[in-house]
């Protein structure tokens, strides 16, 4: 059995320069998070309340994505041999979790709302929402060249854009109540709110789930993987394949190799390793067969 580790040099981050759009990103949305909530407290503003609490909830995640990665630098021993890197994954499960209860709190309370539209300052609230399109489309841009190559920057990086969407509806909220007066349109926004974060989490809460399940990344096509491997010179059949996620940026393969000369084994080893590589595959183990041989191990479900 041949054992390979490699890196994936094209999911390659920054992570010091990542470690400070995370910092900054946690820093300017919590200050503005405290003079979101005592704005929406003060003029009694369901959308400003609601983004408030979704902007929180936004910090929250910021601050567990950053201790996921930092989690992902500690060194394997003999009891976590990977490490810690699987609590990027659950990090992103948890963030998309957390979501989905702030999308249930806004619609409860937007709802009771409808039937009982509060007085408030439309001029108020479109000078506080105003400030959180900067926030929230600076924090955006942070981490806007890292958001391919890992689900949790994906997660901050749709988020923080969702927000900025969100803060331009409250900023219209609260033009149109200075403007004519119809103050329905506070709660009306807070269920819109919850519409744009239930879209923007979902795709999070799906591939996040996949890993967590251990099921094959969603950029990864497996049907290629193998015709790939097939393709290699020196490779009769490839079977009892497995692809998983150890980290939101690391890909692991296990696959039974078929060869058609022995003596082959050393290239055709290479050739896949690197071929695997292309597929965001950094961490390969691979046991090699030679024709007519049968697997000693039983794959019933393989």
């Amino acid at each position: 059995m041949s054992h390979e580790h490699q890196p994936h040099h094209s999911h390659s981050i920054n992570a010091e320069s990542l470690n400070k759009a995370f910092i900054i990103g946690i820093v300017l949305n919590l200050a503005f998070v405290a003079v979101e909530f005592a704005a929406g407290f003060w003029f009694d503003s369901l959308a400003l309340l609601s983004d408030a609490g979704h902007n929180l909830s936004d910090v929250v995640s910021l601050v567990l994505a950053l201790l996921a990665f930092r989690l992902a630098k500690v060194r394997a021993n003999a009891r976590y041999t990977y490490g810690y890197k699987k609590s990027t994954i659950l990090v992103s499960l948890l963030n998309a979790v957390i979501l989905l209860v702030a999308v249930g709190a806004i619609v409860i309370e937007s709802i009771h709302k409808l039937s009982n539209p509060a007085v408030v300052p439309g001029g108020a609230i479109a000078w506080v929402a105003g400030v959180g399109v900067v926030i929230n489309a600076f924090t955006a841009f942070l981490f806007m060249k890292d958001k391919e190559k890992d689900l949790n920057v994906k997660g901050a990086y749709l988020h923080m854009a969702a927000d900025a969407l969100v803060s331009v509806g409250v900023l219209v909220a609260g033009i149109v109540i200075s403007r004519t007066g119809w103050y329905i349109i506070d709660p009306i926004i807070g269920l819109i709110v919850a519409v744009v974060i239930l879209i923007s989490t979902w795709n999070l809460l799906h591939d996040s789930l996949r890993l967590t399940l251990d099921g094959v990344p969603s950029s990864i096509d497996s049907k290629k993987v193998v015709e790939a491997i097939r393709a290699i010179r020196g490779v009769d059949d490839v079977h009892h394949i497995h692809i998983w996620a150890i980290s939101t940026t690391e890909n692991a393969l296990t696959a039974h190799i078929v060869l058609k000369e022995p003596e082959d084994m050393q290239e055709v080893k290479h050739l896949i390793r690197h071929r695997l590589e292309d597929f965001g595959i950094g961490h390969a183990t691979l046991e090699f067969e030679i024709l007519g041989e049968h697997c000693e191990a039983v794959f019933a479900d393989d």
